[in-house]
């Protein structure tokens, strides 16, 4: 009965797997069977008698403690390089912020644990408790985030829909949305190639900022390096991703009812693009551009924050409960 627990939401998340792949219960679902593995295997390791476990447990219960000490060295570091790299933004400071987050968390704790204030205490571990959801959510979302982004495009589509992310001086297409049409292309070719070519629609609008709406020099980027472009629809009204897919998945339903498509973003904003596509209705999977690596834990922090908000009463009811047990214990 140890492994019940772990048994069940294994279950259940191959259940929401088979039902749809675009929904957040999937990656909740899988930590809850992660962790009540884990927890049920260091019971099992704790009842033997021997050097060899206890070392292994002294092992497990400092690794979380030295690993949110790197991890937070690893953010720190990544988010001064952000800084450099793309400008003092907000979006841009997230990894930083997080890095410090978890610093003043680790440095409230062991306050807690040499002060003698009850107040402290109470504090410590309402923050400890809140930080603790937070980080099972954020691992979580990463975590099936990848396993999502892992799974293979159907090569029988009627669309590619490539997503539209800005363009600089108003009217080039930048590298992370480069690479989002060079996968658009790549998925358009591998289908070509088994006869059924697929029409690729460029989705964005014209920003305040932009000469021309993104749909229009996506299409002209694609179009510059040899791509059809009669084979090309431009969606040129959205301002949002929400928008791009609703959008997108009404000029494909107008044309086609029973469509098809695959939806090509970024890898880190996959997952979350998955989400909104289940929420407007479109029929289809959402597919991955790879990211330059510095780029990635920053833009990853402000994908899980935009799904926190998503959730937000849900969310914010399991805090509001943490922190009522935590004052009443």
């Amino acid at each position: 009965m140890l492994y019940a627990p772990a048994v069940l939401f294994l279950l259940l998340f191959g259940v929401g797997l088979l039902r749809d792949r675009r929904r957040f219960s999937n990656a909740v679902y899988l930590g809850l069977a992660v962790t009540f593995l884990a927890f049920a295997l260091l019971v099992t390791l704790g009842r033997a008698d021997s050097v060899a476990t206890e070392a292994v447990l002294i092992a497990v219960v400092l690794a979380p403690a030295l690993g949110s000490l790197v991890l937070a060295g690893l953010l720190i570091a990544n988010g001064l390089r952000m800084v450099r790299k793309e400008g003092r933004r907000p979006a841009n400071l997230l990894a930083l912020l997080c890095g410090v987050g978890i610093l003043v968390v680790v440095a409230l704790l062991l306050a807690a644990t040499q002060a003698d204030s009850p107040t402290l205490v109470v504090v410590a571990r309402t923050v400890f408790l809140v930080s603790c959801y937070l980080s099972f959510l954020f691992f979580c979302f990463v975590g099936y985030a990848y396993l999502y982004g892992r799974l293979t495009p159907r090569q029988d589509v009627d669309y590619v829909v490539v997503l539209g992310s800005g363009l600089i001086d108003g009217n080039r297409v930048p590298p992370l949305l480069a690479s989002r049409l060079e996968r658009g292309r790549r998925l358009y070719r591998a289908q070509a190639a088994h006869g059924r070519p697929p029409l690729l629609i460029t989705s964005g609008g014209q920003g305040p900022d932009e000469r021309l709406p993104e749909s229009h020099a996506m299409a002209d980027h694609l179009v510059e390096r040899g791509f059809p472009a009669d084979r090309i629809l431009r969606e040129d009204r959205s301002r949002t991703t929400e928008e791009n897919l609703r959008f997108s998945r009404e000029l494909m339903a107008a044309a086609s009812p029973d469509y098809r498509c695959v939806v090509v973003t970024n890898n880190f904003h996959a997952f979350r693009a998955a989400l909104l596509a289940r929420k407007e209705g479109v029929n289809g999977q959402v597919a991955g551009a790879p990211t330059a690596a510095y780029f990635w834990p920053s833009a990853t922090i402000r994908e899980f924050v935009a799904v926190f908000v998503t959730y937000k009463w849900a969310n914010l009811a399991v805090c509001a409960l943490l922190i009522t047990v935590s004052v009443a214990a």
